[in-house]
Parts: C-alpha cells; sequence; structure tokens
C-alpha cells in the first residue's frame, strides 16, 4: 500500500508543478514584479491554485506513505515525479519530450524497480530515542549549514548545485519527521500537538523550502533540481537504515546491487532534470512540499 500511496504522491506532486508552470507560461505578467508579492498574485490564477491543491494532496499521500512504510521505499519512489511530469508537461505546456529523456525515464523506472526487489527492505522502528534524533539533526543541520555557507562564494551553477544538495538533505530529514509526527495519529489527534516531533518538522520544513528557493532563484536551475532531488532519497535512506534501523538487505552483494540500481536511478534522474535548460521539469522529492512559487517565477520553455 506504501508503493501505490508513494507513486500516486509522485504523480499528484509532477501535476502540481506543470500546472504552476502552466500558470505562469499562461499569464506572464503574474509573474513579474516583485518576488514579495509573487504568491498573492499567482493566486489569482486558478489553474495556479490547482496545482498547489494538487500538491497539497501529495503530501497528504505521501504523508500517509511515511507513516504506513519506510522511509527507505517511499523517498526513492518520489523520484517518479519527474518521470511523470513529461507526459503531463508535453500534454498540458507543450514542452517536447526527447528521445534522451525517455530513454532516461526508462533507466529510472527500471532502476527503482531494482532496487526495491534487490533491497527488500524490513524491520525498523518508528520512532528513535531524542538523543539520536538530536545527533542525526546536528549531523544534517550542520552540513547543510556549511553548504550554504560555501554557496556564497561560487558562481551561478556552483551555488544552485551545492544549495541543491542542502536542500535534498533537509528534504530528507523532514521525510523522517513526517513520519515521525504521522505515527502520533494512532495515539490521537490531538497527540500530535504536544509532541516535539511537529515543531521540529515546521522549523526543518520551513528551512527547506528556504534553501530550495533560493536555489532555484540562482537562475541555473537544473543543478539545483538534480542535486535536491538526488540527495532527498539518499537522505531517506540514510535516516532510515540507522535513525530508524531499516535494513536493505542481508548480504553484502545484495546491498551493493541496491545501492548501484539508486545511483543508476540517480544518473537518469540528472538527465531529466537537464531536460528543460534553464527551467524545472519536476518539484524535488520532499519530506514536505515545496511552493510552485520559484517553478512560476521562472516558467519553462519547450525544449529544442
Amino acid at each position: 500500500m506504501e508503493i501505490i500511496l508513494a507513486l500516486a504522491a509522485a504523480l499528484l506532486f509532477a501535476l502540481g508543478t506543470v500546472l504552476q508552470q502552466k500558470a505562469g507560461l499562461d499569464e506572464p505578467e503574474a509573474a513579474a514584479g516583485s518576488s514579495g508579492g509573487l504568491l498573492l498574485r499567482m493566486a489569482r490564477r486558478p489553474v495556479w491554485l490547482i496545482g498547489i491543491a494538487a500538491d497539497a494532496l501529495g503530501f497528504v499521500a505521501q504523508a500517509i506513505a511515511l507513516t504506513i512504510g519506510r522511509l527507505a521505499v517511499v523517498q526513492p519512489l518520489l523520484v517518479f515525479s519527474v518521470v511523470f511530469a513529461l507526459p503531463l508537461g508535453a500534454k498540458l505546456t507543450g514542452q517536447r519530450v526527447r528521445r534522451a529523456d525517455i530513454a532516461a525515464a526508462v533507466v529510472v523506472t527500471a532502476a527503482l524497480a531494482v532496487f526495491l526487489l534487490v533491497a527488500d527492505p524490513s524491520g525498523g522502528r518508528d520512532d528513535a530515542p531524542i538523543g539520536e534524533w538530536l545527533i542525526a539533526g546536528a549531523i544534517m543541520g550542520g552540513v547543510s549549514a556549511v553548504l550554504v555557507l560555501v554557496a556564497r562564494r561560487l558562481h551561478p551553477a556552483g551555488k544552485a548545485a551545492t544549495l541543491g544538495i542542502a536542500t535534498g538533505i533537509l528534504f530528507g530529514l523532514s521525510a523522517a519527521l513526517t513520519k515521525a509526527v504521522g505515527d502520533q495519529f494512532e495515539e490521537g489527534v490531538f497527540t500530535i500537538f504536544t509532541d516535539w516531533h511537529l515543531y521540529a518538522l515546521i522549523v526543518v520544513g520551513y528551512a527547506s523550502m528556504t534553501l530550495s528557493q533560493l536555489s532555484l532563484q540562482t537562475g541555473v536551475l537544473a543543478p539545483a533540481i538534480a542535486t535536491s532531488m538526488a540527495f532527498d532519497p539518499i537522505a531517506s535512506v540514510v535516516l532510515g537504515t540507522t535513525l530508524l534501523q531499516e535494513s536493505l538487505h542481508t548480504s553484502t552483494l545484495g546491498a551493493i546491487a541496491a545501492v548501484a540500481a539508486l545511483l543508476a536511478a540517480l544518473g537518469g534522474l540528472a538527465v531529466l532534470a537537464r531536460t528543460q535548460e534553464g527551467g524545472a521539469v519536476a518539484r524535488p522529492a520532499a519530506g514536505t512540499h515545496v511552493t510552485g512559487a520559484a517553478e512560476a517565477a521562472a516558467p519553462v520553455q519547450p525544449a529544442g
């Protein structure tokens, strides 16, 4: 069931992004002007609002999938959002799909199927002691902070990629916290408001959305999208196998094969992320949904 929900979330995220892009393409004057009022201007566009609604439904499906499933399974499957965005983009915004894009989509699909088959995730726990959470948060937060400082001295492409890595790391942490918050519902709806996981999720989610916005605002969107979507599942698998004690495979050979399959999927993802040079074809797979304001502000042009 978690696989179906994760794929549904990926489809909804892809639909949300394409609709938000369509709103920017159809009404470019709405994206013009200061960034401060961007969301208010775009909110006047019904297509953009439908895209936001699709994003919200995608986040709900993702949260449920994380609650009933394993982090190391759900997050890698959200990479399918970039695959689903290809036909949706071609249909709704007139984007051209190249043969290389189709081949990359096939690689991503096949590699993720192999990953799930070989990895055979099992075991795990719903939560971890707060001390372990603090260690994991400190490590991921510290690495992300260092990347942000490094990004300040880089050229636009390097800055976009570096900020994208930091974004992906925090997306993975957000996904782990989302799973923990979802598990609190079993003890009652109001329980989540008395538990620290929700407030940690809000803080990490806000930070990840801010970094995502900064990476997209560099104007060099391909590396920003590719790195954030790549490091999200990587961070999620690391957290799943360490913090939540999920097991990927009992044999060394099987574990190597699972990692190789995931790397192949991420390689195909990098190709797809560059489908629209200078624009985003899909939103980052995330533990918390990202507003389409950046995509709407920089509409995608059909590939040549």
